[in-house]
């Protein structure tokens, strides 16, 4: 069943990062076979969710015990009960009902969906709109959405009708009994661009309590990593080269006691009269975004902190999006497109974090 995440009408394509792991074939597995005197022991599962897949591999002294099918059942768990709160392609979701509601009144959902609308409209905020949720009436007009269909330009006069659904403000929210309400009855919310994060964050606190000090936690490129590999050094995932033709790594981060997530803008798009419209629309124009901006990585302490920022910085473009993560100590990496190739751009913050510079 296609459920949230494989939605990729959302406000960016999700790039995916390269893990340097190879994955076995089958669900559960212990592996040994790089076991040094110092190593650790490796196990890894993985399973469909969310529309893509999730990939976990735990590392532990060889003399601990870790029933890995055991903890394989209380992910999926976990992940069923994401789905079954935030996706859209279910119709029974919570959020699938609150979507289909026409009224205006208080609509009840659960701690975990208030928790993640929260964190988006915030983020819309404090952006002023360029992570919006409610942006999908204007991706699908733009004939990005889920629904085949030749890519044209849509008329003025359709963007601007579009844009009277699409808007963060028209989403109201309380505590006191978890819920949202509508101030428009057409309004659609979309958790596409921060819900896998979440998921990520979910999964990994249960590790946690699990007792497992060294994991890494990957749904559909998002991911969090704790402690150290099995060569007890902190692991290291590639960032995707930002070219259509091939996949290829463009780098490689060290990662311990973090999240990551990553953004990208250069796989789906359509030309007219020689003109690029890329899938990314900026939810505050109504328009696909101009800006030379490939991709851009966030690193953090939440995966879901950094999987919607990465989507807004992937709105705001090189400058605006570099100038505001600087501002608010955002660790980011940026891989803009120059004329003869692609030029790396690093936040004050990631350079503090993992030690790289940006060239003079």
């Amino acid at each position: 069943m296609m459920t949230l995440a494989s939605r990729r009408h959302k406000l960016f394509l999700r790039v995916a990062v390269l893990l340097l792991l190879i994955f076995p074939a089958t669900a559960c597995q212990t592996d040994q076979s790089d076991s040094t005197a110092d190593s650790l022991s490796k196990q890894q599962f993985q399973g469909p969710t969310m529309g893509t897949s999730y990939h976990i591999t735990i590392c532990t002294m060889p003399v601990d015990q870790v029933n890995a099918d055991l903890l394989k059942q209380e992910v999926d768990q976990l992940l069923e009960n994401v789905n079954a709160q935030m996706s859209t392609y279910i119709e029974t979701s919570e959020l699938s009902r609150f979507n289909q509601s026409q009224s205006d009144q208080w609509f009840e959902v659960s701690p975990s969906v208030l928790k993640v609308v929260e964190a988006g409209l915030n983020l819309s905020k404090e952006s002023a709109g360029a992570f919006d949720m409610t942006v999908g009436p204007l991706v699908n007009l733009w004939h990005f959405g889920p629904v085949p269909g030749k890519k044209a330009l849509p008329e003025s006069t359709q963007i601007l009708a579009t844009k009277k659904k699409v808007g963060y403000q028209y989403i109201e929210l309380q505590h006191d009994e978890a819920a949202l309400k509508k101030l428009i009855p057409n309004v659609y919310l979309d958790l596409s661009a921060i819900a896998k994060g979440y998921a990520v964050d979910i999964v990994a606190k249960y590790l946690d309590s699990q007792f497992i000090e060294n994991y890494l936690v990957e749904i559909g490129g998002e991911m969090r990593a704790k402690g150290v590999n099995q060569k007890q050094v902190p692991w290291k995932v590639g960032i995707e080269k930002p070219i259509s033709e091939t996949r290829t790594i463009q780098k490689v981060v060290p990662l311990s006691n973090l999240s990551m997530a990553t953004s990208g803008n250069y796989r789906n798009f359509f030309e007219v009269d020689g003109k690029t419209f890329s899938h990314t629309i900026d939810p505050r124009t109504g328009y696909p975004v101009e800006h030379s901006l490939a991709s851009v990585t966030v690193v953090g302490e939440t995966c879901m902190n950094c999987d919607a920022l990465a989507t807004c910085l992937m709105v705001l473009g090189p400058d605006e999006g570099y100038n505001w993560a600087k501002e608010r100590k955002i660790a980011a990496y940026f891989i803009v497109k120059e004329e003869n190739g692609f030029t790396e751009r690093y936040s004050p913050r990631w350079q503090k974090l993992l030690g790289e510079e940006n060239e003079s």
